[in-house]
């Protein structure tokens, strides 16, 4: 097996497409050595049952217990009122389908109606009866969750989307002080039309992670790549003013200094605060320099002073993530803090 998939000759096989077909053949299987009725319905619920994550199976198959639950008691009242009739069937999934969608339970629907078909054909609802139809169920059930704890770990694909999110930051960065300093570019911006969807895709993936560990999931990337969403707003928003700082002007020089260190110190580590502080300085030492004598240094200085707020807000949101992380740690004072610098 390579990754999630395993290959035969030209076709590809995917994980859970062999955990489905493993599954179903073991249900089947322990069915028909209990020599139950209608033992293949067993590989039918755990077909039902194997979803993508496995917080999802384990709802997915509490939600079908309750759904046959409701199901046999809407039916054993549908049953004496109309009979073994497809009247009786008719009253039953009138009356379940509201209930189930109240208690969200509705797609346990299938399930429901693969046992009330049995009861139905059999024309009785006696304990013995009933009795089967619950082992095909927990069977099913059952034989889909163990068989769906396995899932193959997305450490290495989040990584790689990290990595690549990192890259195409510290590219558009790099072209922001490119930029600044020569007033043009023949950059093509491709990292900005590629990153969202990137983001998109990783928030996806590490979402499915998070699900599928029982418990209390680790959202690490979660966060990272959520955080690192709401930086590339940021970025966007600072795309068309960084285009109208044509003037190499002594402050847009230092900003582009600034912006060359921060594109080179983009990972996971949190140590904002350091270009937090650079930021500082810089509005500072800006205000105390003359007072434009023009209207396009009035200009380009307002638009300064915007882009250097836009910084900031960009550096807090992974400061932030960095503090309710460790905020023991970030909130040290800065000679105490780690040496390496990190946006």
């Amino acid at each position: 097996m390579e990754g999630n998939e395993l290959s035969f000759l030209s076709f590809r096989i995917g994980n859970r497409t062999i955990k489905t077909a493993i599954g179903t053949a073991i249900s089947i299987f322990i069915a028909q050595q209990l020599g139950l009725m209608y033992y293949a319905a067993a590989g039918i619920i755990t077909i039902l049952c194997i979803q993508v994550t496995v917080k999802k199976s384990v709802r997915t198959a509490i939600n079908r217990i309750l759904a046959t639950l409701l199901g046999i008691g809407i039916g054993f009242a549908g049953f004496w009122i109309f009979g073994f009739t497809p009247l009786a069937l008719m009253f039953t999934i009138l009356v379940f389908m509201p209930l189930a969608v109240r208690m969200r339970i509705q797609e346990g629907f299938v399930t429901c109606m693969v046992v009330m078909m049995h009861l139905y054909a059999e024309e009785r609802m006696d304990l013995a009866l009933i009795a089967n139809e619950f082992a095909l169920l927990v069977i099913g059930v059952g034989v889909a969750l163990v068989v769906n704890l396995y899932m193959p770990s997305l450490e290495k694909e989040l990584k790689a989307m990290q990595e690549k999110v990192e890259r195409n930051f510290s590219k558009i960065l790099k072209e922001f002080s490119f930029y600044l300093r020569n007033g043009e570019s023949d950059w093509d911006g491709h990292e900005l039309i590629e990153t969202p969807s990137l983001l998109a895709q990783a928030i996806k993936l590490a979402s499915r992670d998070v699900e599928n560990r029982l418990g209390r999931g680790d959202d690490t990337y979660t966060s990272y790549f959520v955080m690192r969403e709401k930086q590339f707003e940021l970025l966007e928003r600072m795309m068309p003013i960084v285009s109208t700082l044509n003037s190499q002007v002594p402050q847009g020089l230092q900003m582009a200094d600034f912006l060359d260190k921060l594109s080179d110190s983009i990972h996971p580590g949190n140590t904002a605060y350091r270009f937090l502080d650079q930021l500082r300085l810089m509005r500072e030492e800006i205000k105390e320099t003359p007072l434009p004598k023009s209207r396009e240094e009035f200009e380009t200085r307002a638009s300064l002073f915007y882009l250097l707020r836009e910084m900031e807000n960009y550096l807090y949101i992974k400061h932030e993530l960095g503090k309710n992380r460790d905020g023991h740690r970030t909130s040290k004072k800065p000679e105490a803090m780690a040496k390496n610098s990190a946006d």
